[in-house]
């Protein structure tokens, strides 16, 4: 299965400490240079900034051949995040953004974002669904609360 990432997913479960969810879904996560160069960037925060020092072997960086300049309205990670999975035939990418969501799946592809992540974890008993979002609210992570209630009455004991 080939999963690429975008920068805010792997922020967010860094800053959550539940990044190793990634491998436990899905083995090897390939990201483009793009990502890669956000996530060190100096407004990332330190604890993500730290964490790549000693990037894990499942995290993989995967150079994008072509630009694709169709993808002009989105930010360099993005459009490579896509651009990336149009040349591999990805069968999933991980992005939260509205609108690189809307253009990954405008072009067809299969996508989830960070809380998705969390739900698929969830439901394989890898975390407490509750409480993860509970860290990601102490974040700056943005969700409708509406939509997060939906998601946390999944999770209510019956």
């Amino acid at each position: 299965m080939i999963v690429i990432a975008d920068t805010s997913p792997i922020n967010y479960l860094i800053l959550i400490d539940l990044i190793h969810i990634l491998p436990d879904l899905f083995g090897r996560i390939l990201i483009p240079p793009a990502v890669l160069q956000e996530l060190q960037s100096p407004p990332a925060p330190e604890v993500v900034r730290q964490w790549l020092t000693n990037r894990p072997d499942w995290l993989l960086v995967q150079t994008v051949q072509q630009e694709d300049l169709t993808l002009v309205n989105l930010d360099e990670g993005e459009r490579e995040v896509i651009t990336l999975a149009r040349e591999l035939s990805a069968d999933l990418l991980i992005l939260d953004e509205s609108r690189g969501r809307y253009a990954a799946l405008s072009r067809g592809f299969n996508i989830t974002g960070t809380v998705g992540l969390l739900d698929q974890a969830g439901a394989r008993g890898l975390v407490n669904v509750p409480t993860a979002i509970a860290r990601l609210r102490q974040t700056s992570f943005r969700l409708s609360p509406r939509l997060l209630n939906t998601w946390l009455d999944r999770y209510k004991p019956e």
